[in-house]
Parts: structure tokens; C-alpha cells; sequence
């Protein structure tokens, strides 16, 4: 008789912390829906990443921001297309949480309303799916065989939307002189760098006057 007492309070408080754990995650689920429902496929997203190529990206370039991705929205689930090894689709709140502080921005084309149609979003998602597993480009070359993040973005917008956010510039014009970056340069290219290779950074979309802030 006295097992059996233990074995329902026991059962009791089972149910009892399951549900309040699911009361939780659903709350939390609903706090995120909530919080991304002003996004729109389309917006682009920043955050700074950890780590010496973090680092060495953000020093060379003068860049707020090490990272950047696509937010796409898929049966109402919100995602991030981005460059890391390989391409991906990565739900937007595990995205959000590898940044540091988790802190990002997201921005969004001035005359959205008119460019990120459905039409030009399916694109969009059609383009995203090819270059799905694309390796990430370490090398920063500009071609379509592997992807940086930016570069993603930026040939994303331009194939899908007709959009040039902002202009490439030749790796020499950044600035390159940063031990950290020459490290990195070193490890990268040995003795053959690319100075004269078109590379597109955070910075420069970020900085586009194409763009205003969401959030």
C-alpha cells in the first residue's frame, strides 16, 4: 500500500514537470514567433562571430559585423540561407545564438514591397536550395564553386532581385597591414595573395544606402 502511494505521488510529480516544462517551451516558442514575425523573407541579418578569422574579418574590412546571412521564411518557420561550411538554412534562432552577446541586426530593402515579391522570393528560395552544401570559401575567391557569406548575399540579391547592394573591391584596399590579418592572410594564400581578387564585406552591405533597419 505504501509503494503504491509513492509510485502515484511519483507519477504525479512527473506529469506535473513535464508539463510545466512544456508550458515553457511553448511560451518560449511563442515569444520567438512573435518577436520574428516582423521580419519578411528577404532581410538580411548581422552578427560578430568568435575566433581569429571573426576577428581578422571584421579588423580588415572595418566592419561592425564578421557574419551575414538571408532570413527566408519556410511554412511559417523563420531560417537564415548563410555561407558557413557548407551553405545552409539554419533555423534564425540557432543563428542568433552563436553570435556573441547574440546581439544582430537585421536590415531591410527600402523599397521592399516592390522588389521582394513572391515571385522574386521563390527565386530566391530556388537559388538558396542550388547552392545548399556549396563549401564556405576560406580563400575569398569570387566565384560560384564555394560561397563566403557575403558573397552569398550579395549574389543572392543580385541574381534574385536585381539588386547591386553595394560595389566589390579588390582585397588590396583593405586594410591588410593588422598582424591579425596578416596571420590570417598567411594561412590563407602562403605567398600568392589575391590582391587584386573582388571580394564584397559585411561592412559594405551593412553600409549600403539601399538598406534601413529593422531592428
Amino acid at each position: 500500500m505504501q509503494l503504491q502511494r509513492v509510485f502515484v505521488i511519483m507519477k504525479t510529480i512527473l506529469v506535473l514537470s513535464i508539463s510545466v516544462i512544456l508550458f515553457f517551451a511553448n511560451n518560449i516558442f511563442a515569444q520567438s514567433a512573435n518577436t520574428f514575425s516582423k521580419y519578411k523573407t528577404g532581410d538580411i541579418i548581422f552578427q560578430s562571430n568568435t575566433g581569429k578569422h571573426a576577428k581578422a574579418i571584421e579588423i580588415a574590412t572595418g566592419s561592425k559585423f564578421s557574419h551575414t546571412g538571408v532570413i527566408v521564411i519556410i511554412n511559417n518557420d523563420y531560417f537564415v540561407a548563410e555561407a558557413v561550411q557548407p551553405v545552409s538554412i539554419t533555423p534564425l534562432d540557432e543563428f542568433i545564438s552563436r553570435g556573441v552577446n547574440h546581439y544582430f541586426e537585421v536590415w531591410r530593402l527600402k523599397n521592399s514591397t516592390n522588389i521582394t515579391t513572391d515571385t522574386n522570393n521563390k527565386l530566391l528560395l530556388q537559388q538558396i536550395n542550388k547552392w545548399k552544401g556549396t563549401d564556405y570559401d576560406l580563400a575569398f575567391n569570387w566565384s560560384d564553386d564555394e560561397l563566403y557569406c557575403s558573397e552569398l548575399v550579395y549574389k543572392l540579391y543580385s541574381m534574385c532581385y536585381h539588386i547591386s547592394l553595394a560595389k566589390t573591391k579588390p582585397l588590396h584596399d583593405f586594410n591588410l597591414q593588422n598582424p591579425i590579418v596578416q596571420r590570417q592572410l598567411k594561412i590563407k594564400y602562403g605567398n600568392s595573395i589575391p590582391y587584386n581578387e573582388p571580394m564584397i564585406a559585411p561592412q559594405q552591405l551593412y553600409e549600403s544606402a539601399l538598406l534601413q533597419k529593422v531592428n
